[in-house]
C-alpha cells in the first residue's frame, strides 16, 4: 500500500480539520495517483470534500469507529484488520491511504511507499505526519526539480520503506 501527503517542513498536515494550503499541482498530482485506484480515509477526512462524498472514478474505503455510519458510493470498515480484509482484492500498489492524521498514524506500518508534496514552508497546525527523514525504515529514492506556487516553494519526493 502507498500514503500520499502533503507535509510542511515540520511534517505538519493539517490545521482545524483543513489542510494547510492548496497547491493546484499537489491536487493534480493526486488525481494522476489515484484516479482508477482505491483511496483509504477517514471519517473526518470525508467530510472535508465537496458535500461530504466520496471521491469520484475511485474505490472508496471510509475507516470509522462508529458501527453505525454508512457512506453512499463508498465501503465503510471499522477497524484496521477489517480494512486490511478488504483490500486484499485490489493489487496493493492500488491502495493508497490519504488521510487523516489518525489513519496516517494506523496505516503507515502497512505501506512500503509514501508520497510526499514537501513543503518548503512552516504553518500553524495541529496535525502532523510521521518525519520519515528520520526513519531509519525509509529512504528516498525519488525527488521531482522544486516547483513554485506563488512564494510557497514545494517537491514531490517518493520514499520507500527498506
Amino acid at each position: 500500500m502507498k500514503i500520499i501527503v502533503a507535509a510542511d517542513k515540520n511534517w505538519a498536515i493539517g490545521n482545524k480539520g483543513e489542510l494547510l494550503v492548496s497547491i493546484p499541482n499537489d491536487h493534480k498530482m493526486f488525481r494522476q495517483e489515484t484516479t482508477g485506484k482505491v483511496v483509504v480515509l477517514g471519517r473526518k477526512t470525508l467530510a472535508t470534500f465537496p458535500e461530504g462524498r466520496p471521491l469520484k472514478n475511485r474505490t472508496n474505503i471510509i475507516l470509522s469507529h462508529n458501527a453505525s455510519f454508512t457512506v453512499k458510493d463508498a465501503v465503510v470498515v471499522h477497524s484496521v484488520d477489517e480494512l486490511l480484509e478488504c483490500v486484499k482484492e485490489y493489487s496493493t500498489d492500488d491502495v493508497y491511504i490519504i488521510g487523516g492524521a489518525s489513519i496516517y498514524e494506523q496505516m503507515l506500518p502497512y505501506c512500503d511507499t509514501a508520497i510526499v508534496t514537501k513543503i518548503d514552508t512552516s504553518y500553524e497546525a495541529d496535525a502532523f505526519f510521521s518525519d520519515l527523514d528520520r526513519s531509519p525504515e525509509w529512504k528516498i529514492v525519488s525527488e521531482s526539480e522544486e516547483q513554485t506556487y506563488f512564494d510557497i516553494e514545494y517537491n514531490f519526493v517518493t520514499y520507500k520503506r527498506v
